[in-house]
């Protein structure tokens, strides 16, 4: 058996497929919606995944006003932000960033899923949340994904 012939292939932005993908976040738990996205976005569900090269899809979420968080989340929990000044830190609920954009929260959770440094900000570009049931890619035909179908 000739060992040469085994090659490890390593995908590029050249030889990488990218897909549109629609995700409906109707009834959607957040935390299991986001890490279905990030998981998505990343590509690691593709044979030629490799873990410095954007080969995930492009992820459409439509319906981000219609998910749900279990127990006592929506007030129980605080996201910090920093406004960049002395004593500028605040703190939100989720209940609070949904009421100002119900697509801030999916795109939070994702972005704590995703790495940290360029590729993961990369990565998060290739993200759009919808509140409603219309997007703006339907020129991309883009395939609908079930989340109750995804393991």
């Amino acid at each position: 058996m000739d060992t040469l012939s085994f090659r490890t292939v390593s995908a590029n932005k050249t030889t990488v497929n990218k897909e549109w993908v629609v995700i409906d976040a109707t009834d959607a738990v957040l935390g299991r919606l986001a890490s279905v996205v990030a998981k998505t976005l990343r590509g690691k569900y593709k044979a030629n995944y490799t873990p410095h090269v954007d080969c995930g899809d492009n992820v459409i979420v439509i319906n981000a006003s219609k998910i749900r968080l279990t127990g006592n989340k929506w007030t129980g929990r605080e996201h910090l932000r920093h406004t960049g000044y002395p004593g500028g830190q605040r703190m939100e609920t989720p209940a609070t960033i949904f009421a100002k954009s119900p697509g801030r929260l999916i795109e939070k959770a994702v972005k704590g899923m995703l790495p940290k440094n360029s590729l993961g900000h990369a990565l998060l570009r290739n993200l759009r949340v919808y509140a409603g049931a219309e997007h703006g890619q339907e020129a991309q035909q883009p395939k609908v994904i079930d989340l109750n179908s995804i393991k």
